[in-house]
């Protein structure tokens, strides 16, 4: 259990966030039922490659210095960014990491000039979609994906 005094930070990615950056991202995908996907082992295994030298960004939220969640924006064709692989270890939810997350994402692409944040999930994270709601993004119709278990799109236009 999270002491109150415990100490929050989100932070950018940094080469020694690699493998908290892959273990925090095939545990919530293994424990959800899902197979790593093609894209999935490109940017888990090429962070720097596949997000960063792009113009993407990847974010750790770390308690007390050690990392316990992720997320990332990558750089759309369209100018805005996707955010991606966002997971919180069980014994810090709660701790409003994924909201913390998130304000990272958006102030990343906004800095950037973006018109949007773009995301694609699963019908089953009904945690993950409600916190997407409450952060002011709205459903999109269906659209191809390079994700098999994508069922839900949804935006946040600037």
């Amino acid at each position: 259990m999270p002491t109150a005094d415990a100490v929050i930070t989100i932070e950018t990615f940094r080469p020694d966030h690699a493998e908290a950056w892959r273990s925090l991202n095939e545990d919530w995908l293994r424990a959800a039922g899902y197979v790593l996907e093609a894209k999935d082992e490109l940017v888990l295994g090429d962070p720097q490659g596949a997000i960063l030298n792009k113009g993407g960004h990847i974010f750790i939220a770390e308690r007390d210095g050690r990392p316990v969640g992720c997320c990332s924006v990558m750089a759309m064709d369209d100018g805005g960014f996707e955010v991606g692989k966002m997971g919180v270890i069980e014994e810090a939810r709660g701790l409003s990491l994924g909201w913390l997350l998130l304000e990272a994402c958006e102030a990343a692409a906004r800095a950037a000039g973006a018109p949007r944040l773009y995301l694609e999930t699963s019908r089953t994270q009904t945690h993950a979609i409600a916190l997407y709601r409450r952060f002011g993004f709205t459903d999109l119709p269906p659209r191809p994906s390079p994700y098999a278990r994508a069922d839900v799109w949804m935006e946040k236009r600037f």
